[in-house]
């Protein structure tokens, strides 16, 4: 029998091809490295409902959904329609725009704590303008993080954030201050160091709940430990927000953060992000006529597609949607059927693991089990982190897209209002497959 790599270049003949031509192209061969799967990722052609197409012609289930960004599925009608409406009308206008306030307006309906909003063109851009206006606010320099967790790219965030530091500054590191996942270690660190202007924290956990934080009652903690301290709190729902409920993990949870991070589904599928709060902080951000003020103290952001007409059109018809609530409980009963046929699985199987995770995101985890609820799982962080090595999800990921189903990092499910029971059951047809070819394999 043909081993799963053998099987897996024979399905996908065409990514072969455009991987070899990549590699010329792009430094690494790729323009986002989550998208790399080992020995070469596949190239998409196009996608509809919970559905993308391959170059080669494959209909694979999708459970990527834009890298989280797509909770009613790819081209909802509503969001698309939208979309080619503005632009025949123009894709940028160069100006404000009725649009920028029909958005800020979507994004202030779902989330009581945003008195005024700014937006930026991702996720990386959200917190990085954040952090800035913490450190104008506060009048000091370093943010606390949490081990693992994943705030985008930039200089500040990278320290233990599972990203490579090459080309990172040792002075931006030593801003970085990082703390065990644990508020009493956050309350002492924030005891000793007076010039701490932030902490920032993913509202799920790290890598969108990958290793989960026990909430509710750590960031109700954390929000009692900042609020002691004169810390602004900085709840990062680039991935959580709209999704966990209409007003993300804070709603859910009932915690009011000083700044909220956003992206994703807000821009609903296209390029966009924001930054939330209080207008005391978000304030500073505005001119005064003030010539000082205006030039020097003023927290200042450009960006050529801040708010552009398309993306404010997109994020507001999918905020809109949102607000109805239909798309999250359809997302969510959907999930729900997903982990509970994906632990199946691994007890018919015989394979130690479990799938868990609260409101449209499905965490797995091949290789241990605990006596969780399979909702908010309390398994150590080192044992999380000790049973899914790279090489492990990696494997499991290509026999999933060998039995025609894609997942990010071969670690999660982002679950979308579009996938019905049938394509659910399909999925949950294929882990089962993929783990009796990854016993046959040795893997598990």
């Amino acid at each position: 029998m043909a081993t799963l790599e053998e099987r897996y270049r024979s399905k996908y003949p065409g990514s072969v091809q455009l991987y070899d031509e990549g590699q010329s192209l792009f430094a690494g061969g790729m323009t986002h490295q989550e998208r790399f799967v080992r020995p070469f990722p596949i190239y998409m052609n196009h996608a509809d409902g919970p559905f993308k197409y391959d170059v080669d012609g494959n209909e694979i289930v999708d459970f990527v959904m834009g890298h989280g960004s797509l909770l009613m599925g790819h081209n909802p009608p509503a969001v698309a329609e939208a979309v080619r409406d503005q632009l025949l009308k123009g894709t940028h206008l160069g100006g404000a725009s009725t649009h920028e306030l029909r958005y800020a307006r979507a994004v202030k309906d779902l989330m009581p704590s945003v008195d005024r909003v700014r937006f930026t063109n991702s996720g990386t851009e959200s917190t990085y303008l954040a952090i800035r206006l913490a450190r104008a606010f506060t009048g000091k320099d370093k943010i606390l993080k949490f081990r693992g967790q994943f705030h985008g790219w930039h200089d500040s965030v990278i320290p233990e954030s599972g990203q490579s530091s090459g080309g990172v500054p040792q002075s931006a590191l030593g801003d970085t201050v990082v703390s065990p996942v644990d508020t009493r270690d956050a309350d002492r660190i924030l005891t000793a160091d007076k010039d701490i202007a932030a902490v920032i924290v993913e509202a799920n956990g790290a890598n969108g709940g990958v290793f989960p934080l026990q909430n509710p009652t750590f960031l109700q903690e954390l929000r009692e430990v900042t609020s002691r301290h004169g810390v602004v709190f900085i709840m990062d729902e680039v991935i959580t927000g709209f999704r966990l409920s209409r007003g993300g993990a804070q709603s859910r949870w009932g915690v009011e953060p000083d700044l909220t991070t956003m992206a994703k589904i807000m821009a609903g599928g296209q390029a966009g992000g924001g930054v939330g709060g209080k207008a005391e902080i978000m304030d500073l951000m505005g001119y005064r006529d003030d010539p000082e003020w205006d030039s020097v103290h003023r927290v200042a952001q450009a960006g050529t597609y801040n708010a552009q007409p398309v993306v404010a059109v997109a994020g507001t018809a999918a905020l809109e949607a949102v607000a109805t609530g239909d798309f999250n409980t359809g997302a969510d009963a959907a999930a729900l059927r997903l982990k509970n046929g994906l632990n199946e699985a691994f007890i018919k199987n015989e394979v130690t693991g479990h799938a868990h995770g609260i409101s449209s995101i499905v965490q797995l985890n091949l290789g241990a089990d605990c006596d969780c609820d399979r909702g908010l799982c309390d398994m150590p962080y080192e044992e999380i982190h000790r049973t899914m090595p790279v090489e492990k999800r990696d494997t499991l990921r290509r026999a999933m897209l060998v039995n025609g189903v894609d997942m990010p990092g071969g670690r999660k499910f982002y679950v979308s209002s579009a996938h019905d029971d049938d394509v659910v059951d399909r999925a949950i047809e294929a882990f089962d497959k993929s783990l009796k070819e990854l016993r046959m394999e040795g893997v598990v």
